[in-house]
């Protein structure tokens, strides 16, 4: 990457603060841009949901994997819940998302309540096994909740056999005018269900699995406690990737934890942070760490910059750290301060090999809590910052109530913030959508197929606020 006729800045820059040039470019097309990374991480695309609790579980590892992607399980959750979710989405099906189900004589309160868990907005009426109706939001609007699905299940059910070819299973759902279908085996039972947006999917994205062809997921570890026991139970439970995770990175503890798990030979990628310098990379990478994950102070959730006047704006951070590492034969991850698909292709663009993404993935389907409705109706989900005063408390629950009200004094970041759902995009798959759209023309602009060529045909420009205010759509005329 090279800024825009060589003038390079003398102060640091955020992600609004910059552009990327078009370059010229013989791509004839986005699909021919192959988004993988060469990090050890096992991602077909540079998006990884962040290791917060309210942004990364089972449904959302399963689904952002399915994609390409990766989740890694907050540190918060015990080992053996972890161990648990590992094993549930080593067994989830790689192209067809899994189904919610239950049997005739459930209710629409239950439906209601499950519905909301799940991208493709559906609740497959199972009978011994078969399934024998379908039931959506729509057909539970004006109901009693005490009503049981068979009364206002759909019976006209399309089901597409195991193994179905994309282009067929699309072809049936649209001519048969079903948004989804249930996939059976041979035996009638449920393999899993698609959509149409699913099966166009398949077709655009290459899931993120292992050697057994497992989807993949990571998971963290904090560096208090005794990390080394922990990191060995992650890695027994067949995790993919070990963050060992802290808001100051650059401190001894981390290195001696660093130290500690790299003894253990572990076969998969070891990610440590954060930091927000070159210094910090050359000894995180020293300790052990595969991959830095880059950014103090930049995540919507985080007040450390405003509390302490710690921090680094995230561009700048993310370029001066990926040079040092690619020096070192290493990877950072740029984690934090990204809110639009530009802000993934700037991270990608300064040298990131993937982008860790949290708020604006806790206001999905997939993450974690529970959906919650506004005066208004509109649907939002709690986010909170992984070093606030709540996340502070569920991390010390085993310790006593004077040490945890002494550890609530040092929080930084918010305790509970509204994320909604955004009524055009409300899962996970389909911002991903938009990110790999975006990243794929920010490619074809720059004439690069491959993120390698993507950082290093990049050309930066530097904007005012003006510059930046300019390049937003306007939604109603002026």
């Amino acid at each position: 990457m090279r800024f825009h006729h060589d003038r390079v800045p003398q102060q640091d820059l955020a992600f609004s603060d910059v552009f990327l040039v078009p370059n010229r470019s013989g791509i004839a097309s986005r699909l021919d841009v192959d988004l993988s990374t060469n990090d050890g991480s096992g991602t077909t695309i540079p998006v990884v949901a962040a290791n917060m609790t309210a942004v990364s579980g089972r449904r959302m590892a399963e689904t952002i994997a399915r994609c390409g992607g990766l989740a890694v399980i907050p540190q918060d959750i015990p080992v053996d819940v972890v161990a648990d979710v590992v094993a549930w989405v080593k067994e989830r099906h790689t192209v067809y998302d899994t189904p919610l189900t239950m049997s005739p004589n459930g209710t629409v309160g239950e439906a209601l309540n499950l519905l909301p868990k799940r991208g493709h907005g559906a609740v497959i009426v199972v009978d011994q096994g078969r399934a024998v109706g379908v039931v959506t939001e729509a057909d539970c609007q004006g109901v009693d909740r005490y009503t049981q699905l068979d009364a206002v299940m759909s019976r006209d059910l399309l089901a597409l056999p195991d193994g179905i070819a994309a282009e067929d299973a699309f072809g049936q759902l649209y001519d048969g005018r079903h948004r989804l279908a249930p996939v059976v085996d041979e035996g009638g039972r449920i393999a899993g269900i698609l959509t149409r947006q699913r099966a166009l999917r398949s077709t655009l994205y290459r899931p993120a699995v292992d050697a057994a062809g497992k989807l993949r997921v990571g998971a963290a570890i904090g560096i208090n406690g005794d990390a080394e026991q922990k990191a060995k139970a992650l890695l027994d439970a067949g995790i993919d990737l070990i963050v060992i995770d802290t808001a100051h990175g650059h401190q001894e503890r981390m290195l001696d934890v660093l130290r500690i798990v790299r003894s253990l030979d572990p076969q998969v990628p070891v990610v440590a942070g954060n930091v927000a310098t070159a210094e910090g990379v050359v000894d995180l990478v020293a300790a052990g760490a595969d991959i830095v994950k880059v950014g103090v102070g930049p995540g919507a959730m985080c007040t450390t910059r405003m509390q302490t006047a710690v921090g680094r704006p995230q561009f700048s951070a993310v370029l001066e750290c990926a040079t040092k590492a690619r020096e070192l034969g290493k990877h950072v991850w740029a984690d934090g301060g990204v809110r639009h698909p530009r802000d993934v292709a700037l991270a990608l663009a300064a040298g990131a090999s993937n982008v860790m993404i949290g708020s604006w993935f806790a206001g999905t389907y997939e993450s974690p809590g529970d959906p919650q409705r506004d005066g208004d109706g509109r649907i939002y989900k709690e986010s909170f910052g992984m070093a606030s005063a709540r996340a502070v408390h569920l991390r010390t629950s085993d310790e006593t109530p004077f040490q945890r009200a002494r550890k609530g004094f040092f929080s930084e970041g918010i305790s509970t913030a509204r994320m909604y759902l955004d009524p055009d995009r409300p899962s996970v798959e389909d911002l991903l959508d938009s990110i790999v759209s975006g990243i794929r023309s920010s490619s074809s602009y720059v004439g690069a197929t491959t993120l390698a060529e993507f950082h290093d045909r990049a050309v930066v420009g530097i904007q005012s606020a003006a510059g930046y205010s300019e390049g937003m759509p306007v939604g109603t005329s002026w």
